[in-house]
């Protein structure tokens, strides 16, 4: 492959820049799943929480709780780590 020959799947113009996009794009998938997964069983333990929570004559929701964790994420994050925390917290609870 030259420089003037752009290998489609990777954008890349040398073989051995597009071996190495190949790798890591493959890495990229596998951590991809892994919050998919980390994801869904976050917002299943989420649900339960709730349901004990209301089962025990509790409130359906702990505000002080979800500040804590927007704080974490926002923290480790930056700003963006808001609206990251604000998924996860509705994904875990459903739409008030």
């Amino acid at each position: 492959m030259t420089a003037d020959v752009i290998d489609e799947a990777t954008g890349a113009g040398e073989a051995p820049a597009a071996d190495k996009i190949r790798a890591m794009r493959e890495r990229i998938n596998e951590i991809d799943q892994a919050i998919i997964d980390l994801w869904l069983e976050r917002a299943s333990l989420s649900q339960e929480v709730g349901k004990t929570r209301m089962a025990s004559g509790g409130t359906r929701l702990v505000l002080a709780r979800e500040r804590e964790i927007i704080e974490h994420f926002r923290n480790a994050l930056g700003p963006d780590g808001t609206q990251v925390a604000l998924l996860l917290l509705r994904s875990g609870r459903g739409p008030l």
